[in-house]
C-alpha cells in the first residue's frame, strides 16, 4: 500500500515537472495607442529632467550651495506638477530665493521646451532637512 501511494506520488510528481521544462514563450503585443502614450510619457520625462537640471544649476549659482547637498523632487504632470526643493537646515538662504529659482526655472524650460504650464497648477514647497 505505501509502495502505491509512493509510486502515484513520484508519477504525479514527474508529470508536474514535465511541464515545466524551462522554456518561455514570448508574446509580443503591439498597441498603436501605447505609442502615443509612449510618445507623451517620454517627452514629460524630458521635461522634467531638463527642470530638474536647470533647478539644480540656478541653486548652485545663485545660493552657492552644493549641487549634492540639495534635493529636488517633481511630481505630477507639465499641467499640474508639484516641485519640492530641500536644503540643509543650516544653510542661511531665504526661502524666497529658492521659490523664485524655482519658478524662473520653469519658466525657462517651458519656453525653451514650448511647453504650455499654467502657473496657478504649478505647486512649489521649499523645506529644510
Amino acid at each position: 500500500m505505501i509502495k502505491r501511494i509512493i509510486m502515484s506520488g513520484v508519477l504525479f510528481s514527474s508529470i508536474l515537472l514535465v511541464g515545466c521544462n524551462g522554456e518561455r514563450e514570448v508574446v509580443v503585443l503591439e498597441d498603436s495607442e501605447n505609442e502615443e502614450n509612449d510618445v507623451e510619457l517620454s517627452s514629460e520625462l524630458n521635461f522634467f529632467a531638463k527642470l530638474k537640471d536647470e533647478i539644480l544649476a540656478s541653486i548652485t549659482k545663485q545660493t552657492k550651495l552644493d549641487r549634492e547637498s540639495t534635493a529636488i523632487m517633481i511630481d505630477g504632470t507639465v499641467k499640474e506638477m508639484a516641485v519640492s526643493v530641500s536644503y540643509p537646515k543650516n544653510e542661511k538662504v531665504d526661502e524666497t530665493l529658492f521659490q523664485q529659482i524655482v519658478e524662473d526655472s520653469i519658466k525657462k524650460v517651458s519656453e525653451t521646451e514650448k511647453a504650455t504650464i499654467s502657473e496657478e497648477n504649478i505647486t512649489i514647497k521649499i523645506e529644510k532637512y
